[in-house]
């Protein structure tokens, strides 16, 4: 298969799931979906082998402002909060990620939604919910800094908080049901959702 004479600008990655940016990218070299269903798991694994090759060994400049001190917060008070990672990114992808940008440790092993358990990004919330023990919807919060983050949230009808540190402003947001300027405002948002219980 030939990937050489495909322009990855023709295919839209902010907020997608890997394998919906897979499929597209192997539709646009004229692969079939039949084959691209087929070998959905090769291709995840290749991905995946890639990226731990590839990643590089810190990422820890890619880290918003404040994102490490308020997951430290966060995870400080188990009983009023529980992450986990709800991404596009193939899970090995993910953890790689974030384990170079420092901040891995803050979300446990068999927890979470990625893109390596479906490609429509609207139902990865409802899988981090089941791993996290039937975790309930009135207390699940997306955080996310894209449109397709917002819909994600709304297509298991939880809540969202939209950071606008991204490549889209506050008003392309503004469908969240918070949308805030950095990680440092999303604690006083989440402590309001609390109240809403």
């Amino acid at each position: 298969m030939d990937l050489d004479g495909v322009r990855p600008a023709a295919v839209e990655f902010a907020g997608r799931t890997d394998s919906a940016i897979a499929r597209d990218l192997l539709r646009h070299a004229g692969v079939p979906d039949v084959r691209i269903n087929k070998r959905a798991a090769e291709v995840a694994a290749a991905v995946g082998s890639a990226y731990e090759q590839l990643c590089p060994p810190d990422l820890s400049a890619f880290v918003a402002p404040g994102v490490p001190e308020v997951l430290a917060a966060l995870a400080a008070q188990p009983e009023a909060y529980r992450l986990a990672l709800v991404t596009g990114n193939f899970e090995p992808v993910a953890r790689r990620k974030l384990a170079s940008a420092g901040i891995g440790h803050y979300f446990a092993g068999g927890q979470g939604g990625f893109g390596s358990d479906a490609e429509d990004r609207g139902k990865l919330p409802a899988v981090a919910r089941t791993r996290a023990g039937g975790w309930p919807r009135e207390r699940t919060v997306v955080i996310g800094d894209t449109p397709r983050d917002i819909a994600c949230a709304r297509a298991d009808r939880v809540r969202v908080v939209a950071v606008a540190t991204g490549p889209y402003s506050a008003e392309a947001l503004a469908d969240a049901d918070a949308v805030v300027d950095g990680a440092r405002a999303v604690p006083p948002v989440l402590a309001d959702f609390a109240t809403w219980a």
